[in-house]
């Protein structure tokens, strides 16, 4: 594919679009992310490692933009907070023990569901 000739323009553009499908759906861009860094040839386990990398740092600025303009109430994510750690830190545990198979299907069908909800 002629995209694959150069990575660091294309890396600059598909950054610049996940960032901003990340402020405009919220963790959205998690789901470009993955297909994305595959279809560059990256490995199903690194490509979803390498994503929360990549949205960390993109959602922590897109929160702290959208608490300093008073559009959302920190106390209103609070709840969700520390059970969300507790995810992720089991999401990092899991991974190392699935295979990338299973993996994918995992991340398809979190995906169809996802798109459903959206749909509807």
């Amino acid at each position: 594919m002629i995209f694959l000739k150069n990575k660091g323009f294309v890396s600059f553009l598909f950054g610049a679009l996940i960032g901003a499908v990340n402020g405009l759906l919220g963790a959205g861009g998690g789901m470009l992310t993955v297909p994305i860094l595959k279809k560059m040839g990256m490995p199903q386990k690194s490509a979803h490692k390498n994503a929360v990398a990549v949205i960390l740092p993109i959602t922590a600025i897109s929160a702290t933009l959208y608490l300093l303009g008073g559009r959302v109430r920190l106390l209103d994510a609070v709840p969700f907070i520390p059970l969300g750690l507790v995810g992720a830190a089991l999401g990092t545990v899991i991974i190392k023990k699935i295979s990338p198979i299973l993996l994918k299907k995992i991340f398809a069908l979190f995906m169809i569901w996802a798109g459903v909800r959206s749909f509807f």
